[in-house]
């Protein structure tokens, strides 16, 4: 990356120019987001959702920036929970999805039109239902003709910034049903956690103190391969993908340990590694960077694994970074891997001279399939 690139990142009136959506303000208001977002599922009606008794499974259905908040939710319940927690992207439900299973909606336009299908058809079957989305939106029409509790949510700007308004309310849902124990002080915990990614990768801090623009420019000009190192990690992965493609139209592989090493690792002897040693016969056409995102809750194997992995790429001249998510609790964890990641892939297309912004190929995809 040129000196050029960094310049545009310490420039406060190029910085300003690079990002006409404001895409940086969006990041920055995830905090508010998740203190927000508490505060309006706590005052929406449960009632009828808690009568029908305990659910035999959640299935969150949503696209994109808001159905990742599925994932989360899978992830923050983990394996003690009593109930399978099942994220759908797509426009039809799984066919064991029935009347004994409560399926939550989200969209953060309210109008997408995989989460409409999915939707109409949980009501069909008699499933319990839950609406989360933009207000006054054909979700929010949908979910008041089903009598079913719906939680509105204002837009960050962009569906992808609006990350935790969107699936927050999905993890105080489920702790209100019972179905995982989330203090209240966990949620703050998160906000302020966020507050400090914030601090640490504001607009005004320059490169050299900054970490997601350092990051940004480590990721420049290579081939990302991500990996989580638990499933709460390994959502972060797939967030850091899905920002690099959204916000830097940029390509990444993602994955998880351990099940990347039976898989993903074999490309560290292709022709996007420096082969065995270091020792290329040919540079790669773009090389390959590991991206080892680190849980404190890790399986003790895993961490072995990770350790191993990243000597196995350094030893083939393969760039390895290695971020490592907060202690804490999981909602706090996944707050201080997702807000670098975000501000650095912002960063990173405004280094390389592309508007975070927009998301044209989508829409052009959107208006030729209407």
């Amino acid at each position: 990356m040129t000196l050029d690139a960094q310049e545009r990142m310490d420039s406060p009136g190029r910085l300003a120019e690079a990002d006409p959506a404001d895409m940086l303000r969006q990041v920055a208001s995830s905090a508010a987001q998740v203190r927000t977002a508490v505060l309006a599922t706590q005052e929406v009606d449960l009632g009828q959702i808690a009568d029908a008794g305990r659910p035999r499974a959640i299935v969150v259905t949503g696209m994109g920036g808001s159905g990742v908040a599925g994932d989360i939710l899978a992830a923050v319940s983990g394996p003690g929970c009593p109930v399978q927690v099942a994220a759908v992207h797509d426009y039809q439900l799984p066919a064991w999805v029935g009347a004994a299973d409560l399926v939550i909606a989200v969209s953060c336009s309210g109008a997408t039109e995989e989460t409409l299908a999915a939707s109409a058809e949980a009501v069909r079957r008699g499933c319990g239902l839950i609406g989360v989305g933009g207000r006054d939106s054909a979700l929010a029409e949908l979910a008041k003709q089903a009598h079913a509790p719906f939680i509105g949510v204002q837009s960050a700007g962009m569906p992808r910034s609006t990350l935790w308004a969107l699936s927050v309310p999905l993890v105080v849902v489920a702790s209100r049903l019972g179905l995982i124990d989330v203090p209240a002080s966990d949620y703050e915990a998160a906000a302020a956690e966020l507050e400090r990614i914030s601090h640490l990768c504001r607009p005004g801090s320059e490169t050299f103190v900054n970490p997601a623009k350092l990051l940004a420019l480590d990721l420049a000009g290579t081939l990302p391969m991500i990996w989580g190192t638990s499933p709460l990690a390994g959502v972060a992965a797939y967030r850091f993908a899905c920002q690099l493609n959204e916000n830097a139209k940029y390509p990444a592989v993602h994955g998880m340990l351990p099940e990347a090493n039976h898989n993903q690792v074999v490309t560290f002897d292709g022709r996007f590694a420096g082969g065995p040693d270091g020792a290329a016969t040919s540079l790669p056409p773009v090389p390959l960077r590991l991206v080892l995102l680190r849980d404190s809750h890790e399986h003790p194997q895993v961490a072995r694994r990770r350790e191993e992995s990243a000597r196995l790429a350094a030893g083939r001249g393969i760039e390895v970074t290695e971020l490592a998510a907060a202690g804490g609790g999981p909602l706090e964890r996944l707050a201080s891997l997702v807000q670098l990641i975000d501000y650095a892939t912002v960063y990173l297309a405004i280094a390389q001279g592309i508007d975070p912004g927009p998301v044209a190929t989508i829409a052009e995809l959107k208006a030729r399939i209407a």
